[in-house]
Parts: C-alpha cells; sequence; structure tokens
C-alpha cells in the first residue's frame, strides 16, 4: 500500500493539521477503496463458485442416473439368468431322480426274482 505524504512547501501552505487530515482522508479513501473492490471481487467469486458447484451437483447427479440405469439393467440381467439356471437345475435333477428310481427298481426287480 502506498503511504500518503505531503510534500514541505504544500505543508507549510495547508498548515500541518491540515495536512495530516489530508493525509488520513486520502488513506481513508484508499482503504475505503480496497474494501469495495475486495468485496466486490468476494461476491463475484462467490457467485462464480455457486455457478460451477450446481454445474458440477447437476453432472453428478446426471452420471449418478445413468449409473443406477446400468446397474438396474444388469441386476435384471442377473435375475434372468439366475432363473434360466434354476430352471435348467431343475430339470437336470429331476432326470437323475428319474434315473435313480430306475435303477432302483431294475436292482429290485433283479433281487425279488
Amino acid at each position: 500500500m502506498a503511504i500518503v505524504t505531503i510534500e514541505k512547501p504544500r505543508r507549510d501552505k495547508l498548515g500541518d493539521e491540515a495536512a495530516d487530515s489530508l493525509v488520513r482522508l486520502l488513506n481513508q479513501s484508499q482503504e475505503d477503496q480496497k474494501n469495495d473492490i475486495v468485496e466486490f471481487v468476494e461476491e463475484k467469486f462467490e457467485r462464480r463458485l455457486i455457478e460451477e458447484l450446481t454445474a458440477l451437483e447437476k453432472r453428478l447427479v446426471e452420471r449418478i442416473s445413468e449409473g443406477d440405469k446400468k446397474l438396474d439393467a444388469r441386476i435384471t440381467s442377473l435375475e434372468t439368468r439366475i432363473a434360466e439356471t434354476h430352471a435348467d437345475l431343475i430339470k437336470w435333477m429331476f432326470i437323475f431322480w428319474v434315473g435313480q428310481v430306475g435303477v432302483i427298481l431294475g436292482i429290485l426287480f433283479a433281487f425279488f426274482k
């Protein structure tokens, strides 16, 4: 920050009290101007940050939604495959049991003859 001073010829014309008052006034004016600029920049930054966060949130929601849709499709696919496997397993168990019953009946017929 620049230091404001008044040169000797002007100080002599104005007087010490007036010169000091002028320096304080100029310094206060610079400080107020600096505070206004900082406040303006802060507000602009906050607005920009909010806009960016809103856009980011929107993209995240879209990505999560896409992920949910893909996950639902995969779950549906897995449920279908499990149902098909279950039906196939029941079919093979039935064939095995029929074969076992046939073998047991054959052994019983052979044993009782």
